[in-house]
């Protein structure tokens, strides 16, 4: 058989060619399916090597590789297609070698589906600030309200090449680069990663937001250099798809120019296969900035808003181009008291509900709901019972996944506007659940 050597080489030389990083990126794709008529809000569907996820989508999140109170099979109940961990808190603790040990993040949560992780720049830069919610790393501005107090040191500094900062946890020092997020996220392992960004607030100067915004470019084009090479070292594990972050705060062309540099960079063939938008977005100018940012992106990749989850702001960010967004706020304020309902949002705790043997929403399918009443959760929550965390977060994240699906199908049936309207109309009217 004279002809099998070279039949054995072809046979090789597609093997390799099969498992080159590039190649491997057909695992990962976006496809659009329904359009809102005269917005920018679609509907689509994200191939990932983990399944697929229907958009728009929300993304609960799972900061520590675990949604608080509650295991990850219950949220794959309540209808969740992802997850989104963090990947400053997961190097901090266990270390991101644990999870590439354990085979990524899905593995080690006991998570079937896709998986995000972020790249922690929100947490080293809030860090900067002081502490809290306000970010701010111009030491020209100080606002009114910030948490920068002159007896608090500043756990986090930034410069040109990546960030040091301090561990809330045990006062230790580490270094972000774009290079060493990016190694950090591939072992973390998860389907779709962030490219390393400075988050900034509406309280920087415009000329700060300036230069923040040319070192996040800078930085794009270092993590897309640092994730083609990393892809190739880690070819044994599946392709991750890297998002770059659009910064800009509240400028039009900051954040157009932005959308245009990263949406169009590549290096060494390397380009971002979606996008973040972040930094500081004031609410009243969401769909504003959502949609400047979504004029200038390439169609044919999914936009993913970072940390929105109230009912009206989902609407605006939908209808004006984002496709899927995260928050921590159904989690969090449940732990607080505060449940969803489509009569609006409204606190367990108050002695009206001591006797209330209804449940939270009688239309509501949730665990919860088909089985507790409101009587029995406010009694835990007066009681300090573990168990109600867990009850609650189950019915928040339920109602805030269906809700997105719902605008979803609404999407698909050609009626958005009509449904926002009805939704939107009941939620905020103010009625007492």
């Amino acid at each position: 058989m004279p002809n099998q050597p070279n039949e054995d080489l072809q046979s090789t030389a597609e093997e390799q060619a099969s498992r080159h990083p590039l190649a491997d990126r057909e695992s990962f794709g976006f496809t659009v399916k329904a359009k809102i008529e005269g917005a920018l809000g679609r509907t689509g569907t994200i191939r990932t090597p983990h399944g697929d996820i229907h958009t728009p989508a929300f993304i609960p999140v799972a900061t520590k590789a675990t949604i608080k109170s509650v295991r990850p099979e219950e949220i794959l109940e309540v209808g969740a297609q992802a997850t989104l961990a963090n990947a400053y808190h997961l190097n901090l603790q266990p270390g991101t070698d644990v999870l590439d040990a354990a085979g990524g993040l899905g593995k080690f949560m006991n998570w079937p589906g896709p998986t995000f992780t972020d790249s922690g720049g929100f947490q080293v830069m809030s860090l900067g600030a002081g502490f809290k919610k306000v970010i701010t790393m111009d030491s020209s501005v100080v606002p009114d309200d910030a948490a920068v107090a002159p007896d608090k040191e500043r756990l986090a500094l930034v410069d040109d090449d990546g960030v040091t900062f301090k561990s809330h946890i045990d006062g230790s020092t580490h270094r972000f680069t774009p290079e060493i997020s990016m190694k950090l996220q591939h072992e973390i392992g998860a389907d779709m990663i962030f490219a390393f960004d400075e988050l900034t607030t509406l309280f920087n100067t415009r000329s700060y937001q300036e230069t923040s915004l040319e070192r996040t470019r800078l930085w794009a084009e270092r993590c897309l250099a640092a994730h083609r090479s990393l892809t190739e070292e880690r070819s044994h594990r599946p392709y991750q798809a890297l998002f770059g972050v659009l910064q800009g705060a509240q400028y039009e062309d900051l954040r157009r120019k932005a959308a245009q540099d990263l949406g169009s960079m590549e290096i060494d063939g390397q380009s971002f296969d979606g996008f973040g938008i972040g930094g500081a977005l004031d609410k009243e100018n969401l769909g504003t900035i959502v949609g400047w940012m979504a004029e200038e992106l390439p169609d044919d990749k999914p936009r993913h808003l970072l940390g929105i989850s109230e009912p009206e702001d989902m609407f605006t960010a939908i209808e004006n181009g984002a496709d899927t967004f995260d928050c921590v706020s159904p989690s969090r304020v449940a732990r607080t008291g505060r449940v969803y309902h489509p009569d609006g949002r409204f606190n367990i705790p108050q002695a009206r509900f001591k006797k209330d043997f209804s449940p939270i929403d009688a239309d509501c399918t949730c665990y919860t709901c088909t089985n507790y009443t409101r009587a029995y959760l406010h009694h835990l929550f007066k009681a300090k019972e573990m168990l109600y965390n867990t009850l609650c977060t189950i019915h928040n994240e339920h109602y805030t996944i269906k809700l997105v699906d719902d605008i979803r199908a609404s999407i698909e049936q050609g009626r958005f506007y009509e449904f926002r309207d009805a939704v939107l109309g009941r939620y905020q009217a103010g009625s007492k659940p």
